[in-house]
């Protein structure tokens, strides 16, 4: 559970340690911007930069400033030479750098998002990524009151394997697809999917569980998880992954078949392959695999006309296209979830993932 969610820049240039390509600026970029509520660090740094992941190489903080590692509305940015390179300086008050007179103490969460939070904030703390093991060894649902087969929100259910010295707030999940992955075919995990909120309400072998809010039917079987209670940090520092990238995506959730802005997808890649929160992947749309109707002389063939018999089901891979780009939010040890930031084309399951230019 999110109890709240603070957006850091804190160490935004310590932290930086790739070096990147030499930082470009977009051709209709401002001289200064105005952050207005709403705006998203994503959002300004594409105002002002061609590869807004850049951000961290070009931001001059401020130390006389309090909190100048947080960018609120009202904030001034503007381009600034630094040793003969752009940089984006911040005024909080007017240009000549007198603070305003009704300076006043502002709350963490006022302060801009890196990207948009409500895409991404469900996925935080469900659904998730496990093992086999987790969900054969969790508590599951034996029984519904009064012979029920499906349960909902204000029921009550019947649950073996609750342990007496854990808490008593779980969630209710049922096993998902199989990530698996598609070249080496290893099981990277199942997707949990969130059900419901339940409360033990009496221990025992049954232990009696009420349900609370539920998103979809609960049933005999469904796992119950502890709570993913952690107050996320969100340090969402957006740069380019240390080691080489080479991935795919494995699914896209919301039931749909191509890809869009600001969706989640799961990535064959996680910690065991160095991703990190922030990074920054390119989105390849795969090649399709097509007939070489020329070559194999289709057009021409017939009884008579066999020329190219040898060639008659000659096929050719067309080159993968540059699709868009996507950010990883949250990483499980084999696989990632990813927010699709840009979309230039069409983005399906199965297309590829590299390092950013």
């Amino acid at each position: 559970m999110i109890r709240r969610i603070y957006i850091s820049f804190f160490f935004i240039l310590l932290s930086f340690s790739v070096v990147a390509a030499e930082v470009e600026l977009n051709e209709n970029h401002p001289q200064e911007y105005m952050v207005v509520k709403g705006d998203t660090l994503w959002d300004i740094s594409g105002k002002f930069l061609k590869y807004p992941w850049h951000w961290p190489e070009i931001w001059s903080v401020n130390p006389q400033i309090e909190n100048p590692h947080l960018i609120y509305p009202g904030d001034l940015l503007w381009l600034a030479d630094c040793d003969g390179k752009p940089c984006i300086k911040l005024t909080r008050g007017s240009r000549n750098g007198k603070l305003s007179p009704e300076m006043r103490e502002i709350e963490f969460d006022e302060a801009i998002t890196t990207i948009p939070l409500s895409a991404i904030g469900p996925f935080l703390s469900r659904p998730r990524v496990v093992g086999a093991e987790v969900l054969d060894s969790a508590p599951y649902i034996v029984a519904g009151s009064e012979e029920r087969l499906i349960s909902g929100a204000g029921d009550q259910v019947y649950a073996r394997g609750v342990d007496a010295q854990n808490r008593k707030h779980y969630n209710v999940f049922r096993e998902g697809p199989v990530y698996q992955d598609p070249e080496t075919s290893e099981v990277l995990g199942f997707e949990a999917i969130y059900l419901a909120d339940a409360w033990i309400k009496k221990m025992g072998d049954p232990a009696s569980v009420d349900l609370r809010t539920t998103s979809r039917e609960v049933m005999i079987g469904d796992r119950l998880l502890e709570i993913d209670d952690k107050n996320f940090d969100l340090n969402f520092i957006p740069r380019q992954p240390t080691y080489e990238v080479d991935g795919v995506i494995l699914s896209v959730f919301d039931g749909v078949s191509q890809v869009g802005q600001y969706q989640v997808v799961v990535l064959n890649r996680g910690a065991r392959e160095h991703l990190e929160v922030g990074h920054v992947v390119s989105i390849w749309q795969r090649g399709d695999t097509v007939r070489d109707i020329v070559l194999s002389g289709v057009e021409e063939e017939d009884f008579f006309n066999l020329k190219n018999r040898n060639h008659k089901n000659e096929v050719v891979t067309l080159p993968d296209e540059k699709a868009g780009i996507a950010m990883i939010f949250k990483t499980y040890e084999k696989v990632s979830y990813a927010i699709v930031m840009k979309a230039t084309k069409a983005i399906h399951i199965g297309d590829k993932i590299s390092d950013v230019e």
